[in-house]
């Protein structure tokens, strides 16, 4: 009985911050988790073997495994020592947060996976469009983050080093810039 009125205060809890009085979403204001740290934001996967859970134990079924280390999520709640996670294609689950790093990684253009042969993201030598184009990256391609500035970020893919168009890359917020 007592694990279960446990699980029930959880849901009633992990229910309230996910919506405001008026009914918007919480995560769409600058809210700060229970680490301190700012909600939603984004990290990347630590391990090549992560489990995703239904809810914040190992007690909770697994929905789904990752199998690459590096994959861009971002934490959209917090519950003890595990973070809910969304991933690019929308996926949210449980995983414990020794399972994730502060590194930042992205990935291209994930909307447009599987829109044709000959679309690419443009890769360039400097942050402006007008900058020779060093690499084409596929879309669905994950990308290490060094840093942005607003606009642009620069990535590194595959030997390739250079700047990406900040809309086009999913691991970083419209406007964000870190170093």
């Amino acid at each position: 009985m007592r694990h279960f009125l446990s699980r029930l205060l959880f849901v009633a809890v992990a229910v309230l911050p996910m919506t405001a009085f008026d009914g918007a979403p919480v995560f769409a204001q600058a809210a700060k988790g229970a680490s301190g740290l700012p909600l939603p934001r984004f990290v990347s996967l630590k391990s090549k073997s992560v489990n995703l859970r239904i809810g914040p134990s190992i007690d909770y079924a697994v929905a789904w495994r990752y199998l690459r280390a590096g994959v861009p999520v971002e934490i959209i709640q917090e519950y003890d020592n595990w973070r809910r996670i969304r991933d690019a294609d929308g996926t949210e689950g449980w995983v414990n947060q020794a399972l994730l790093s502060g590194e930042r990684t992205a990935v291209t253009a994930p909307w447009m996976r599987g829109k044709g042969a000959g679309v690419f993201v443009n890769m360039r030598r400097d942050p402006q469009a007008n900058s020779s184009i060093i690499a084409r990256v596929e879309p669905g391609v994950v990308v290490h983050v060094g840093e942005c500035n607003g606009e642009w970020c620069r990535a590194e893919a595959q030997g390739a080093d250079g700047w990406i168009a900040q809309g086009e890359i999913w691991g970083a917020y419209p406007g964000e810039a870190f170093k």
